[in-house]
C-alpha cells in the first residue's frame, strides 16, 4: 500500500496516470478482505485523486483560455505595419494596441505563475514573450516618434527668457593698458532678476499622457532600459540643438587658448547669454518633461540626457580659467564667475542625487578656478600698472592714457565689490592688523592700484624737462583720480580722507607749477634793483631791460602754454583765475609806478607792449592744448 502511495506521488500532475491511479485505488478498495485502515487509507488516497483530476482539468482551462487570449492580441499585435504609425493613425487605434499589449504583458505573467514543469505552458510561455517583444518593440519606436515629431520649435528670443539678454559689448575692442576707450568697452551685464525658473513645453502637451502611457508600461514590462535609452537618445539631441541655437560652439581648451582676444570676448558674451537661457529655462523644463514622463527613471535619464551639454559649457569656462591671466578679460571673466555662481542652486536641484554627483562636483570646482582666475587676473592688473613704462612725455601734460584707463577700470569693478571681497579673503597675505573691520579687501587693494599709479605717474612726469610742465601733468592727473572717485561708488571704498589728501596734493602741483613759472616773470616786475647804483632814481637803462625780459619772457610762457592741456574746466579756470590775480595786479602795480618815466621816449611801445587787460585776455588762452604764438609786430 505505501508503495502505491509513493507511485501517485511520483506521477503527480500527469493526467493520463493520475486516472489510471485511481481505477487501481478503487478497485482495490473494492476487496472485502481489506482491513478497516487499508480502506480509509484508500479511501484518502481516492479522495486526493479526485481533487488532483479536478485541478488538473481547471489548469487545462487556464491555459486554453490563455492561449485563445494570446492568439487574438498576437493577431491585433502583428496586424501593424511597421512603417506605420499608431498614433498618427487614430487615438482609438492607439489606445486599442496599448490594450492589446498590456494585455500580453498580463498573459505573460499568468503564465509564468503555472507550474514549469508543462511542456505546453512554456512553450506558450515563450510565444507571449516573443508577442510582448514585438508590441515593445513597437510601442519603443511610438514612443521615439512622438517625442521627435512633437517637440516644440524653441526661441530664445521670445518672452519669457528676454531678461536673459546682455548688453552689448565692442566686440572688436581689444583692450590694452593704454587703451584710454575703457568705458566704451567694458559694460557689465544686464542684473539678473532672481533665480526664478521658467518652465516651457518642450514637446506639446497633448502627446505626454501618451508618452507617460508607453513609458508605464514598457516599465512594468521591464523594458525600461529600452524605454529610458530611446528617451536619452533623442533628447539628448535636442540639447544639442539648443546650444546651437544659441550660438555654443563645442570647442576645446587648446581652441580657445589659441583664439584673439576679441574672438573670446564675443564667445563669453554669447556663453553668459547661453547658459542663462538654457540653465533656467532649457534645463528646467527638461527636468519637469522628464518627471511627467519617466517618473522613478526621471533622474537617471535627466542626468544622462543633460550630462553632454552641461560638459560642454563648464568646458568653455574651464579653458578661460586656464588661460592667460590678462587684465582686459577680467570683467567678462567676473560676469561668468556670477552667472555660474548664481546658478549653483539650479545644479543642485537638479543634480541632486548620488547618480548627478558628479556634475555637481564638477560645476564647483569649475566654479573654484574660475575664482583662482579672477583672483589671479585682479592681482595682474596692479603689476601691470607697475611695469607699464614710456620714453616718451606724453604731449600736453593732460591726462595720461594710462590713468583714464586704471581709474575707469577701477570704477567698473565696484559693480562687483562683493564678490571680489568674497574671492580676495585671505588670499590677500595681510596680517590681520592691516586692514579694519571697516574696510573691505578690495578697498586696500584698489587704493593700493591708485599708490602704485601715483608712482608710475611720477616717473612718467619726470621726463618732461620743463619744471612746470612736470607738475601740470601731476596736477592733472591727480584731480582726474580725485573726480573719479568722488563721482563713483570708488568713494565709498576710498573714503573722504583719501579725497582730502589728493584735494591737497592736486592743489600743491597746482601752486608748484605757479611758483616754477611765474615766480622768475614777478621777479621781473619788483622795483628792487631798479636805481643805479649809489642813486635813488630808477634808471631807464635799467627799466627798459626788465621790461624787454617781461615780454620775452610771458610770449615764451604763452607760446608753450597754450599748448598745454588742462581737460577740467574748473581747474582749468581756477588756475587762469589764481595766476591772473598775481600776474596782473603785479603788472598794473609796476606799470603805474614806472610806465610814465618812458612816456619822453621814442619807439617806447618797444618796451611797454602790452597793457594789463591785454595780458589778462591772454592768460585766457593758457591751457587749451592749442599752441599760438604772440606777434611782436602789432598788439592784440
Amino acid at each position: 500500500m505505501a508503495d502505491c502511495k509513493s507511485l501517485i506521488q511520483t506521477v503527480e500532475g500527469e493526467d493520463h496516470v493520475i486516472a489510471a491511479a485511481q481505477h487501481i485505488v478503487r478497485a482495490l478498495g473494492a476487496n472485502r478482505n481489506l482491513t478497516d485502515d487499508v480502506k480509509r487509507i484508500l479511501a484518502d488516497l481516492d479522495s486526493r485523486l479526485s481533487t488532483m483530476t479536478v485541478l488538473s482539468t481547471n489548469k487545462r482551462g487556464e491555459i486554453n483560455e490563455i492561449e485563445e487570449r494570446l492568439n487574438f492580441v498576437q493577431e491585433k499585435i502583428s496586424s501593424w505595419d511597421s512603417d506605420q504609425s499608431i498614433w498618427h493613425s487614430s487615438r482609438g487605434k492607439a489606445s486599442e494596441y496599448l490594450q492589446a499589449v498590456e494585455e500580453v504583458q498580463r498573459l505573460t505573467e499568468s503564465l509564468g505563475a503555472l507550474p514549469s514543469n508543462k511542456d505546453e505552458s512554456m512553450k506558450l510561455l515563450n510565444r507571449a514573450h516573443s508577442v510582448l517583444q514585438m508590441g515593445m518593440a513597437k510601442l519603443e519606436e511610438e514612443f521615439s516618434h512622438l517625442l521627435v515629431q512633437n517637440r516644440q520649435p524653441f526661441e530664445p528670443e521670445h518672452n519669457p527668457f528676454r531678461f536673459c539678454e546682455v548688453n552689448s559689448v565692442n566686440e572688436e575692442s581689444a583692450i590694452s593698458v593704454e587703451d584710454d576707450s575703457v568705458n566704451k568697452s567694458f559694460r557689465r551685464d544686464s542684473p539678473s532678476k532672481g533665480l526664478e525658473e521658467f518652465i516651457i513645453d518642450l514637446i506639446h502637451p497633448d502627446v505626454i499622457p501618451d508618452l507617460k502611457c508607453i513609458a508605464s508600461l514598457m516599465v512594468a514590462s521591464k523594458y525600461d532600459q529600452e524605454c529610458c535609452q530611446a528617451y536619452i537618445s533623442i533628447r539628448k539631441d535636442a540639447l544639442d540643438e539648443c546650444l546651437f541655437i544659441l550660438e555654443v560652439d563645442k570647442l576645446s581648451i587648446e581652441d580657445v587658448l589659441r583664439m584673439e582676444w576679441s574672438s573670446l570676448n564675443c564667445m563669453i558674451n554669447k556663453w553668459i547669454r547661453a547658459v542663462k537661457i538654457f540653465v533656467r529655462v532649457y534645463l528646467a523644463s527638461e527636468k519637469w518633461l522628464c518627471d511627467q514622463i519617466l517618473g522613478e527613471f526621471s533622474s537617471v535619464c535627466f542626468i544622462e540626457v543633460s550630462k553632454g551639454s552641461m560638459l560642454q559649457l563648464l568646458n568653455f569656462v574651464d579653458a578661460i580659467a586656464v588661460g592667460p591671466r590678462q587684465p582686459e578679460k577680467l570683467f567678462r571673466i567676473l560676469g561668468m564667475y556670477e552667472v555660474l555662481a548664481e546658478l549653483l542652486p539650479h545644479m543642485g536641484t537638479f543634480f541632486f542625487d548620488e547618480v548627478g554627483s558628479s556634475i555637481r562636483i564638477e560645476c564647483y570646482e569649475v566654479l573654484r578656478r574660475l575664482g583662482d582666475s579672477v583672483r589671479g587676473t585682479f592681482l595682474q592688473f596692479e603689476n601691470d600698472i607697475e611695469s607699464n613704462t614710456s620714453t616718451n612725455a606724453f604731449a600736453g601734460g593732460g591726462i595720461h592714457p594710462l590713468t583714464n584707463y586704471v581709474m575707469n577700470y577701477m570704477k567698473l569693478l565696484t559693480d562687483y565689490s562683493d564678490t571680489l571681497d568674497l574671492l580676495l579673503e585671505n588670499q590677500d597675505g595681510l596680517p590681520a592688523s592691516s586692514t579694519s573691520s571697516s574696510t573691505s579687501l578690495l578697498a586696500h587693494h584698489l587704493r593700493s592700484i591708485t599708490s602704485v599709479l601715483e608712482s608710475n605717474l611720477d616717473g612718467k612726469s619726470r621726463l618732461y624737462r620743463d619744471e612746470s610742465l612736470q607738475h601740470i601733468f601731476l596736477m592733472n592727473n591727480i584731480c582726474y583720480m580725485v573726480t573719479k572717485v568722488k563721482g563713483s561708488e570708488l568713494g565709498a571704498l576710498f573714503g573722504d580722507n583719501w579725497i582730502r589728501h589728493h584735494n591737497r596734493k592736486f592743489q600743491q602741483h597746482a601752486m608748484s607749477y605757479e611758483r616754477a613759472t611765474w615766480s622768475p616773470i614777478l621777479l621781473l616786475l619788483k622795483d628792487e634793483g631798479l636805481c643805479n647804483p649809489g642813486s635813488n632814481s630808477v634808471s631807464k637803462t635799467i627799466l627798459k631791460e626788465r621790461l624787454r625780459n617781461f615780454n620775452l619772457a610771458f610770449e615764451e610762457v604763452y607760446r608753450n602754454q597754450t599748448g598745454w592741456l588742462i581737460p577740467d574746466s574748473g581747474l582749468r579756470e581756477d588756475l587762469r583765475i589764481s595766476v591772473s590775480l598775481k600776474v596782473i595786479q603785479a603788472y598794473r602795480t609796476f606799470m603805474g609806478r614806472h610806465a610814465s618815466q618812458l612816456d619822453s621816449e621814442k619807439h617806447s611801445d618797444r618796451y611797454i607792449k602790452y597793457n594789463a587787460d591785454d595780458l589778462q585776455d591772454f592768460l585766457l588762452d593758457l591751457f587749451e592744448g592749442n599752441q599760438k604764438s604772440l606777434h611782436t609786430s602789432r598788439r592784440r
